[in-house]
């Protein structure tokens, strides 16, 4: 346990730092306090914990030369109730790439939130035309019985 609120912690073949909000009070990513302050809400509003989240910093790849091939720079998050991953390498800073990494993964699982959502509703929709639907049918055979009760030709058709 180096500096307060983080850990390192052993997974299989390897080893991570494990940070927590709730022991730091407030990790400070680098960005202006807005935007840290919408990531925060953000979480909140949607029931992501730090400590439901798995860190990793691994080794960069790509272009970028030595700086991002020797710094472990690149983030990987875990999301350990959804199982939703997320791996983000796009500053050379992994400080940021924190920032970036938790707002991606707050941007996935409200994606999931609302889509499942959007599925219920899209059922309800589905039920209420089929109900609509059924009701016209019967009131329009109920005019065809009246009518043919009446010995006149069904409402529509020509006489």
């Amino acid at each position: 346990q180096g500096h307060s609120g983080m850990e390192k912690k052993r997974y299989g073949s390897t080893s991570c730092r494990v940070y927590s909000w709730y022991d730091t009070d407030v990790i400070n990513f680098g960005v202006r306090p807005e935007k840290q302050e919408a990531l925060r809400l953000k979480m909140e509003k949607y029931g992501l914990r730090e400590q439901d989240i798995l860190e990793k910093f691994i080794h960069g790849g790509g272009p970028g030369g030595q700086k991002i091939n020797k710094a472990s720079s690149c983030v990987y998050l875990k999301h350990l109730p959804t199982g939703i991953e997320v791996k983000c390498q796009a500053e050379r800073s992994q400080l940021l790439n924190r920032f970036l990494a938790r707002r991606i993964l707050a941007e996935k699982i409200e994606r999931k939130v609302l889509g499942e959502q959007s599925e219920k509703i899209q059922e309800i929709e589905k039920i209420r035309r089929q109900k609509r639907k059924r009701s016209k049918r019967q009131a329009e055979d109920a005019r065809c019985q009246e009518s043919a009760r009446r010995g006149e030709a069904p409402p529509g058709l020509p006489v």
